[in-house]
């Protein structure tokens, strides 16, 4: 039998430059056999890609057959022999290609994962044919790169299925040995048709096959910057149980003193709030802890009291760079700098402090914590109000407008518990007296406001 023609011709084409193709929107295809962690891999890829500024949607074909019809939902609607079930997944993922495609040409979309088995080189070809179509006059060309799952541990295989697919929307109702044993049947329908990326039948191909969620990985022809960035997101993430534990240091003189920046000490308020920190982490027991502060005073103080655990300095923790602004009461700011005090409001995000940073570039600069954070195991980290407003908006898939007006109250610890879809939080208040530094964006940002409204929502400070 022969093979069917097989090829990404948008890596192939002599008439597409670097630029072109660092330009062109990507489409991140996922692969794999049921119940291998491909839409686990697909949310996590779409948080980081918006974490990072880059505008990204999942397409889940499954979400589409469901929509669809309800009349199957066992084992034998995937059986390659019932034809009528094979034509409505076929037009589900149709449907999806349809939706993506004008996603990224009408609504600036620049990364979109189709997420879906994709199990056969003629699925996988027909992906192609929309993204990259050969007609002359079609100017569409998307940067297409395949994610496959590979998993060879049935250990693996049976956990993901019990953690994540009996309990999903196809066995409502149904209970969970009566849905692991339907679902094992589901793979083995799979199983009979599927025919993995291949190292020679692929090599024109851009993709990455990820082994036993991470323990090995094969990357074939990477093409462009967001493909790259999407290969060490993958080799870093591992879906290992822990919790992460993220808190702002305690009280400081600058709070105290409505301040922002700076290099303070703690107040004696601050301080035993140091002293409370470790009691929580003491009782909460946690094995193998890791306690992450700032290179600045205020952190490292707090820290002190946490004995005998493994302490990291990361400058990458340190408060976002105020600039000419360090050190400063925001009454001052806008005394002396009344229009960038109007910027920053204006578009708080993407406002650069002279001299200083704006939150993009603190996303940026944290984005190795993040790495790390997704390797490690239990970590404490303990750092400043605009470090932890990134951290927590990428693990809680927050958009840019709302980070830097999520609330993040001192003397307040964060417990974070990933899992297969996103992300636990608990909010844990300890019983120490702070100031409240939080600051709500003002109702007038223009440039020629008064200083009453400028200063409408500063919170009170000596």
């Amino acid at each position: 039998m022969s093979r069917p023609f097989y090829c990404c011709r948008f890596h192939s084409s002599p008439t597409l430059s670097c630029a072109n193709i660092v330009k062109n929107p990507v489409v991140i295809v996922l692969v794999g056999l049921p119940a291998r962690g491909k839409t686990y891999i697909a949310k996590k890829m779409a948080r980081y890609f918006n974490w990072i500024g880059i505008n990204t949607k999942v397409f889940n074909v499954g979400e589409y057959r469901r929509a669809a019809t309800y009349e199957y939902r066992d084992h034998e609607f995937f059986d390659p022999g019932n034809k009528k079930a094979m034509e409505i997944r076929r037009q589900c993922a149709v449907d999806a290609l349809n939706d993506m495609t004008a996603w990224l040409d009408k609504e600036s979309g620049e990364v979109a994962l189709f997420d879906a088995t994709n199990a056969t080189r003629e699925r996988r070809q027909m992906i192609l044919d929309v993204c990259c179509p050969l007609e002359a006059d079609c100017s569409r060309q998307y940067s297409v790169f395949f994610v496959e799952s590979v998993c060879t541990n049935p250990e693996m295989i049976i956990e993901n299925i019990k953690a994540v697919k009996v309990s999903g929307p196809d066995y409502d109702g149904m209970s969970s040995d009566q849905a692991a044993e339907d679902f094992l049947k589901r793979i083995a329908h799979y199983q009979g048709t599927y025919e993995p990326l291949c190292e020679e039948y692929d090599k024109d191909l851009s993709f990455i096959k990820v082994y036993d969620q991470g323990e090995k990985f094969l990357v074939n022809k990477i093409q462009g910057h967001l493909q790259s960035r999407a290969v060490y997101y993958l080799m870093n993430i591992h879906v290992t149980p822990k919790s992460i534990y993220i808190t702002r240091h305690g009280e400081s003189e600058y709070n105290l003193q409505g301040k922002i920046g700076g290099d303070a000490d703690l107040t004696a308020n601050g301080k035993q709030y140091g002293k409370e920190l470790a009691h929580f982490i003491n009782e909460e027991d946690i094995k193998g802890l890791t306690v992450w502060t700032s290179e600045l005073r205020r952190t490292k103080q707090t820290a002190e009291f946490l004995q005998d655990v493994p302490k990291v300095h990361w400058k990458a923790l340190n408060e976002i760079n105020a600039g000419v602004c360090e050190e400063m009461t925001y009454e001052e700011i806008q005394k002396e700098h009344p229009r960038e005090f109007a910027l920053r409001d204006d578009d708080k995000y993407h406002y650069r402090y002279p001299k200083g940073e704006s939150y993009v570039d603190l996303v940026t600069r944290v984005e190795p914590v993040i790495m790390e954070l997704e390797r490690q195991e239990n970590v404490l980290v303990i750092a400043h109000q605009a470090v932890v407003r990134c951290l927590l908006a990428y693990f809680l898939d927050k958009p840019a407008e709302k980070l830097p007006y999520m609330n993040v109250p001192l003397h307040t610890v964060f417990k974070l518990t990933p899992y297969a879809y996103g992300c636990k939080v608990e909010s844990i208040s300890i019983n120490v007296p702070t100031v409240q530094t939080h600051r709500e964006k003002p109702k007038i940002v223009s440039t020629t406001r008064t200083d009453a409204d400028a200063l409408a929502t500063v919170p009170a400070h000596s």
